[in-house]
């Protein structure tokens, strides 16, 4: 179910000034948070209520005139207005190539790649070719020890690059990343990430723990998409839950994070959201999750970030008095047979575009198709894409409980000699594997694989089914059918 969010429109006739949020006096990662000095904003303001939904259309809207979440106050905004990046607010980031996540991209603190243009902040990658070598360039900024907020309605409104490569990002990290220790502990909050190859579904990830474990909700839209419109991509942050937005429509929620020092206890809930974090916007350049870019990818206006306002709303006060929720699994029960697969045998020509049973999935420039038919599931590919998981069967909702012995198996076979690879992950825990990522060898005869493993990890009532048929040496049409799950203790 999804809302539309009502909104007071502000007409703010005297000057707004928003007090900066202190950081955490204590960077030992060991210590007793500091409790942030809530940011208070005065306005003198005559106000009207109004229930709207949001129009992704409408031009830019004035400093003086700004539309607040109901129950909320400014704190701060950026709306681009003015000629150049205000470095008061701003920070530009300098980053050598691979510096996270195998980006091909260096960050260059320069107004080339992050500058200010028609009431915009725009981000610009650029492909730059010297001596038959390629390089990349991007910017980044971001608004650390100049605006760190603790709690609030975090909102920005953008287009992203359109091309094989790009992963433009408004995202979080705290003020003081050491307080909790090194990332993941720290915390990160992504509030937009969208692949440049598939330009109409949004991320929203939470990472966090030690180890590494992440929650991640996805938006898609019905039509259009976040290169061509401009779009608003928000967060509603209070202590104990996040929820993430797009266009004023909720799509994810999270109370479940945690975080730790190494060889110590937890720290208490909701650490490691629980103090100040900043804002960064920036467009990374490949990497292993959008892959490289190809001949296709555009380095001029398609390939840029464009950031119309930033803007950071907080209530009057936040009771942090909460306890982690305790952790209840909805264990999936079986069919009459003991099959916990739906659809095992593929008699129902369901939607394999939903997020429901079976879904069918073209990762990092994979190219293909599924169809239901006569029993079975047929992949064709049209390009197996730059990654084993470019073309991708899955479904989720596999209950898995530690200590269980499982057998999973399956019948298929391709119209060519080719591998694929099943194995059954886990979404929620950082894609670890409880049956692993294992080669199979496919003919043109239907062949019948089994496996069995035992579960040795705390207990997921999300696990989850993949057939990987992507970056594997063919495109042969993969024939699928009569899958099974079933605990055998």
């Amino acid at each position: 179910m999804r809302r539309k969010s009502v909104r007071f429109i502000s007409l703010i006739t005297a000057l707004m000034m928003a007090a900066s949020v202190s950081a955490c006096g204590n960077t030992s990662g060991g210590g007793e948070n500091t409790e942030a000095v809530t940011a208070e904003a005065t306005e003198a303001a005559t106000e009207e209520v109004i229930e709207a939904a949001v129009d992704t259309s409408a031009t830019d809207v004035s400093e003086d005139e700004v539309e607040v979440p109901a129950g909320y106050h400014l704190v701060w905004h950026d709306e681009f207005n003015g000629t150049e990046l205000n470095e008061e607010d701003w920070n530009r980031e300098e980053h050598e190539v691979g510096w996270v996540n195998n980006e091909l991209q260096e960050y260059i603190p320069s107004d080339e790649y992050a500058y200010v243009k028609d009431g915009e902040l725009v981000i610009q990658p650029t492909k730059v070719e010297e001596n038959g070598k390629v390089s990349y360039i991007s910017g980044r900024v971001n608004t650390q020890n100049k605006h760190d907020v603790k709690y609030g309605w975090f909102e920005a409104r953008l287009k992203v690059p359109q091309g094989k490569g790009f992963l433009p990002a408004f995202w979080m990290m705290p003020q003081d990343e050491q307080y909790y220790g090194q990332w993941p502990k720290c915390g990160e909050i992504d509030i937009m990430e969208v692949l440049g190859d598939n330009i109409t579904m949004n991320y929203g990830t939470l990472h966090y723990g030690e180890p590494h474990k992440q929650n991640q909700g996805s938006y898609t839209l019905a039509s259009g998409d976040f290169a061509n419109e401009y779009h608003t991509f928000a967060i509603d942050w209070e202590p104990g839950v996040i929820k993430w937005y797009v266009d004023g429509q909720q799509y994810y929620e999270t109370s479940d994070w945690f975080t730790a020092v190494d060889g110590g206890e937890e720290k208490p809930y909701p650490a490691p959201f629980d103090q100040p974090f900043h804002v960064i916007l920036n467009v990374a350049v490949g990497g292993d999750w959008p892959g490289s870019p190809d001949d296709s990818t555009p380095f001029d206006e398609k390939g840029a970030m464009k950031v119309d306002y930033v803007r950071i709303f907080q209530k009057e006060s936040y009771d942090e008095n909460v306890e982690k929720p305790v952790e209840v699994l909805e264990m999936r029960e079986p069919d009459e047979t003991g099959n916990f697969v739906y659809n095992a045998d593929f008699s129902e020509a369901e939607d394999l575009n939903d997020d429901e049973n079976w879904k069918f999935l073209q990762l990092n420039g994979g190219k293909g198709a599924a169809e239901i038919k006569d029993n079975e599931i047929i992949i064709t590919t049209e390009d197996f894409g730059t990654e084993e998981y470019s073309i991708q069967l899955v479904q989720p909702k596999m209950p898995m409980e530690q200590g269980g012995k499982y057998k999973f198996s399956f019948e298929a076979y391709a119209e060519e000699d080719r591998q694929m690879k099943p194995a059954i992950t886990a979404p929620d825990e950082n894609w670890i594997r409880y049956f692993p990522d294992t080669p199979i060898d496919l003919t043109a005869d239907w062949q019948t694989f089994e496996f069995e493993f035992e579960m040795k990890d705390k207990s997921d009532d999300n696990g989850r089914v993949e057939f990987n048929m992507g970056n594997q040496g063919s495109k042969g049409t993969i024939h699928i059918r009569n899958v099974r799950v079933e605990r055998i203790d």
